[in-house]
């Protein structure tokens, strides 16, 4: 029962939070059970966490502006716009 509550409750957090905010807990969740997995030692799971979390925001902050992409002008400038 006490684990059903507790998945219930990070899933209703999870909800709750932007897509870089939800890509960050799930890569660092998943990043720190694969390192301590790999390297069975709990330097290896917190390494595992920082750099799943680092893909994980680079990847949620992508899924934020959907329809928009990032074009660079002939001077070198990035801009943003909708996509074409």
């Amino acid at each position: 029962m006490k684990k059903i509550l507790t998945a219930a409750a990070l899933i209703g957090m999870l909800a709750s939070c932007t897509a870089t905010e939800r890509g960050t807990a799930i890569g660092a969740g998943t990043g720190a059970v694969i390192g301590g997995a790999v390297t069975n030692s709990w330097g290896g799971a917190a390494v595992g966490a920082v750099g799943g979390g680092l893909v994980g925001a680079a990847i949620g902050q992508s899924q934020e502006r959907r329809g928009y992409c990032i074009y660079r002008d002939r001077y070198g400038r990035n801009y943003e716009a909708r996509c074409r």
